[in-house]
């Protein structure tokens, strides 16, 4: 595809090359490495669920119990597979025995890998048979219905009860919305397990469990029939339980999840090395799913300038790239961000904004890309927001975006009602409708304002990645190079789980997804 705005794709190969980099060298760290929450994730993968008498997540119970008996380097797959080698005896069968102190894991004589492996086997292949079969329904229903042709537009409900979201999210769809993200809960992402069953109680938004999952999922196929169309349905893939939330979403159908490399560490001041083994597991989850993930970079927009930074966007969608790519994610699931953030007193603000959505539509030509509205400039002033909302409409459709996070003219004062929700939905859809083909009919001047600013940010962009891949990626966080956010690479919240993997560790999931992605 030739540049509309004159990008040097060796730069473009240059960034990517040290990107790829940088992505590697952390894969050796991540591949030598376990944490609590990967093993949780193998134990929900393994069937284990539920909570125990004083509402410990199962799941919980068996990996505290192997941090206690100084097993977790082993692996939650090696010991519970011994267990059941051992007993007879099924995953939630061994849990449950940890829970009444009758199994201790440790005591048990170990089995060799061989009979331990065939001991889970039939249990793994249940799993994968089952997530796949949610790739099959959501294909089924694209089959039928057809996918939207566009972008999607992206609506959020937050009322922290599942049952009021399930109500605004049908509301939602019927108005026009593609994909409803049900945003989580203040402060879940700081929660070192996941919260079990339906929940009615929030702030700022709703607990994300697998049975919430499971009901607004329930929910959107319903209204999806009514109105023959496939809605997608979005949660926050983040936080101390990264992979174990792409689990129960793998097995629930969600569609798109939130889902940054560096997110955790620079907004919610979790550990890097954490993060980093987390956000690995959670995107071949992802990426056997068929989940679309969404990147974070339009949150660096909202502590740092989004003109003089723009650059450091662009070098996290790289990162971001390349760290699905070491997870096998495909680049058709990839959904780096961005955002329209420039101050609207900025000059020639707007051909900033587009400049950076064509660069980044040119960039990433494959990824469904997640685009989000002006938030941090947003006033009282409704009449202006909606103004600005439209300009942020118009850069979507110009350039391609695929993932619309519909802006709204009273996010600015209060919780937008439906009926402002209904208004910022037609001013999309009338954007979108009447300059349809607008992006492939117009050019860019050469040597003009959107061209170099393009090819301003692509060198930054690439310079600074060069940096990163001299110095490494924990270094470049202790720098604050991202979102002006400094992060220690042993501070932060979750180090304590992160432990070093001993020889005889194996995590079936990750072999088995990566090998179909592989094929």
């Amino acid at each position: 595809m030739t540049s509309k705005i004159g990008l040097d794709q060796a730069l473009v190969d240059k960034a990517r090359a040290s990107a790829a980099k940088v992505a590697e060298d952390t894969q050796r760290f991540i591949d030598r490495h376990t944490t609590v929450a990967v093993e949780r994730t193998v134990c929900r993968l393994l069937g284990i669920d539920g909570i125990n008498d004083v509402e410990v997540p199962m799941p919980n119970v068996v990996v505290e119990h192997l941090t206690e008996k100084g097993l977790l380097a082993e692996g939650a797959a090696l010991r519970i597979g011994n267990a059941m080698a051992e007993l007879g005896i099924s995953p939630q069968e061994v849990a449950e025995g940890i829970d009444r102190g009758e199994i201790d894991l440790a005591a048990l004589p170990l089995h060799s890998d061989a009979e331990i492996r065939a001991a889970l086997a039939p249990v793994v292949d249940a799993t994968m048979a089952r997530i796949r079969a949610n790739v099959a329904k959501r294909n089924e229903y694209l089959t039928k219905f057809g996918d939207k042709q566009g972008p999607y537009i992206y609506l959020i409900v937050a009322t922290g009860n599942i049952y009021e979201d399930i109500t605004q999210a049908k509301a939602a769809a019927k108005q026009g919305a593609d994909v409803i993200a049900v945003i989580r809960t203040t402060g879940q992402s700081l929660l070192d397990f996941v919260p079990y069953g339906a929940t009615t109680e929030g702030f700022g938004g709703t607990y994300a469990t697998q049975e919430n999952f499971r009901l607004m999922r329930a929910a959107l196929d319903e209204v999806g029939e009514e109105q023959h169309r496939y809605i997608r349905l979005c949660n926050y893939c983040s936080g101390l339980c990264m992979p174990e939330i792409a689990a129960m979403g793998a097995l629930e159908r969600l569609d798109v999840m939130l889902n940054d490399a560096l997110y955790g560490i620079l907004f919610r001041d979790i550990n890097m090395q954490r993060t980093i083994v987390d956000q690995y597991f959670s995107r071949v989850i992802n990426g056997f799913a068929g989940v679309i993930i969404n990147t974070g970079e339009d949150n660096y927009l909202t502590t740092a300038d989004a003109y003089e930074e723009a650059h450091t966007v662009l070098a996290s969608q790289f990162l971001n790239e390349q760290f699905a790519v070491q997870a096998g994610l495909p680049e058709e699931q990839m959904g780096l961000g961005h955002a329209f953030e420039m101050d609207p007193d900025l000059p020639n603000a707007f051909l900033y904004e587009l400049a950076q959505a064509q660069m980044a539509r040119e960039i990433f030509p494959k990824a469904p890309l997640k685009y989000m509205p002006p938030t941090k400039f947003m006033t009282g002033n409704i009449f202006r927001g909606h103004v600005q909302d439209a300009l942020f409409n118009m850069v979507t459709i110009l350039t391609n975006q695929k993932i619309h996070l519909l802006g709204m003219m009273t996010e600015a004062i209060h919780t937008p009602f439906m009926s402002d929700r209904a208004l910022a939905i037609e001013n999309a859809q009338y954007i979108f409708r009447t300059m349809a083909d607008l992006g492939d009919d117009i050019e860019y001047k050469k040597g003009g304002i959107i061209q170099s600013r393009a090819a301003e940010v692509l060198k930054k962009a690439a310079d600074l990645l060069g940096e990163i891949e001299r110095i490494g990626l924990f270094a470049t966080l202790e720098k604050g190079v991202f979102a002006d956010i400094r992060r220690p690479l042993d501070g932060g919240k979750g180090l304590d789980g992160v432990t070093t993997k001993s020889d005889r560790y194996f995590n079936p999931f990750i072999e088995e997804m990566r090998k179909e992605a592989r094929a």
